[in-house]
């Protein structure tokens, strides 16, 4: 399963995670893609200019903002499409009625991969070596898929409002594709949506950071209990220095005239020793 290629999400480059997910590597970057939707972009301003460029229609195309690409990462099914020309591979609908997609209906493990689209996600899942895996970027690994669950998870997205393409063409070769062709993998456990992870890291952190606070609480306490105790501690020390000079000391009894100067000397006297 490490041999397998797969891009975590980041930002809204779902588009890039997924072309680079089917291709096995890192053959697309935002940059070549922006660059993509830049041209699609210029080649329909031609087209439009035909109609005349005083007219509303084209005068609000170029008000507008590009349909192929957008600030967040996001990228049409039209770059997507030129991307995958660059490698000799088109997109062909999976509900289409033509003969590629009928064949796929009727056993898509025929296929090599799909790439499926909703509200502006993309994502891949194809077959590596012998074995389908899902390659959704939003998930914290591959995830494999039994030839049975293949059909139940298109008929699921398709349910759920995904557009789904076949991708048609000869794959690029790779590593994954090599390794997994000689053995079947098994996964014991799913992988899990990244916003669940980070959830769950969020919850962890506050968690921590509340028993941070309660451990301050309780060293505080535990300070301010021993600065009392040390206080109490010196109070009975000076109250047994007192005591023992008063005993050590004998004085006549006509030294002081008053009991109350007694006291005072005695704790003069007290303070002076220690």
């Amino acid at each position: 399963m490490e041999t397998i290629f797969h891009e975590k999400q980041e930002g809204s480059l779902c588009g890039q995670h997924c072309l680079n997910a089917l291709l096995q590597g890192e053959y697309f970057t935002a940059v070549d893609l922006a660059q993509l939707a830049q041209d699609i972009d210029e080649q329909e301003r031609h087209r439009m200019a035909e109609g005349g460029e005083t007219s509303d229609e084209y005068q609000r195309f170029i008000q507008s903002p590009s349909d192929n690409m957008d600030d967040s990462g996001f990228f049409s099914v039209q770059v997507i499409a030129s991307a995958l020309r660059v490698w000799a591979l088109d997109l062909i609908p999976f509900s289409a009625r033509n003969e590629i997609s009928m064949s796929a209906q009727t056993d898509p493990t025929l296929q090599k991969a799909y790439i499926c689209n909703y509200r502006e996600h993309w994502f891949t899942i194809r077959k590596i070596g012998r074995q389908w895996f899902n390659l959704n970027s939003l998930l914290t690994g591959p995830e494999l898929i039994s030839d049975t669950y293949l059909s139940l998870f298109l008929v699921q997205l398709q349910r759920e409002g995904y557009s789904i393409f076949i991708v048609n063409g000869i794959l690029p070769n790779c590593n994954a594709d090599n390794v997994l062709a000689e053995q079947i993998v098994t996964q014991n456990e799913k992988p899990r949506l990244l916003s669940e992870v980070n959830k769950s890291k969020t919850k962890s952190k506050e968690r921590n950071q509340s028993l941070t606070e309660e451990d301050d609480k309780e060293l505080e306490e535990v300070l301010r209990m021993s600065i009392e105790s040390n206080a109490e501690a010196e109070r009975r020390q000076m109250e047994t220095a007192l005591a023992m000079s008063l005993e050590s000391t004998p004085k006549p009894i006509n030294q002081f005239s008053t009991e109350e100067e007694m006291l005072d000397r005695a704790l003069k006297m007290s303070l002076e020793a220690l």
